[in-house]
């Protein structure tokens, strides 16, 4: 068996993510396995570490959970190019070396979040989950377990979730809505984006914490303006690389809760 052979299946799953990830998929497919004839660099260690999450992940069954396994490497791989253009190095404290007893952790956050991928069928995420994976890797105040609780946290959230955290990280820079949000908004569309807002904070990842319902109640009413990302939020805001999020998904969660883009 040939070397070109015996990295095909990693190579076509990465191609296979182009439904998700766009024809970049191809380029990425070359940066892994082939990176003398790439146009753009990644470390060499981290390159190593997807072309084994690839090949370990090449024969998934199911068609769907192919192509987003496939484009969440590739997202990974575009990702970590940007990185290293930007002279960000990958971690130096044995992130990609074997441990005692176990595999090196940057494979083993890899098959998570691949698994996580797999299961996302709000296709959108799969960028993100790819984005953690590859800003981990020069990140070495991440450690696994962090970056394991990251991924556990961002697989609870829907795609407007992660818009509305992505609005609030953001806040300084482009300013959230002054209009109070509804309580029991009468549209069922409006209404659950309300309760997206509840759930974030009731999680944690949004301060200030819901307020128990009260008969009578002389508190002033919530306004996007005052949330703010708790630690647990930014935590999930910096992995999954929330500032990345396209600014017309945070227009249309905002929308969705029946407040204007300020």
């Amino acid at each position: 068996m040939t070397a070109s052979e015996e990295t095909t299946t990693g190579r076509d799953l990465i191609e296979a993510g182009s439904p998700v990830a766009g024809s970049m998929c191809r380029a990425a497919a070359t940066v892994v396995f082939e990176p003398r004839a790439a146009m753009v660099q990644v470390d060499d260690r981290f390159a190593g570490c997807l072309r084994t999450s690839a090949d370990e992940a090449g024969a998934v069954p199911l068609p769907r959970e192919r192509v987003r396994a496939g484009a969440a490497l590739a997202f990974a791989v575009e990702y970590a190019a940007t990185l290293h253009r930007n002279g960000r190095s990958a971690r130096t404290d044995g992130w990609f070396d074997p441990r005692p007893g176990s595999r090196p952790a940057a494979e083993e956050l890899a098959e998570a979040v691949l698994a996580a991928a797999r299961r996302s069928t709000e296709e959108r995420r799969v960028r993100h989950l790819g984005y953690l994976l590859a800003g981990v890797a020069v990140s070495p105040d991440v450690d696994l377990g962090l970056a394991r609780r990251a991924l556990r946290l961002a697989e609870t959230l829907s795609w407007r979730q992660l818009a509305l955290l992505a609005g609030v990280g953001r806040r300084d820079r482009v300013p959230l809505p002054m209009a109070p949000l509804e309580s029991e908004p009468r549209a069922w569309s409006a209404w659950g984006a309300r309760e997206d807002v509840a759930d974030l904070q009731s999680a944690g990842l949004l301060d200030p914490p819901p307020v128990p319902p009260r008969p009578v109640s002389t508190l002033p009413r919530l306004r996007a303006a005052d949330l703010r990302l708790t630690r647990r939020g930014v935590l999930v805001h910096r992995l999954l690389v929330l500032d990345l999020l396209h600014e017309d998904a945070v227009a249309v969660a905002l929308a969705d809760l029946g407040l204007p883009r300020s």
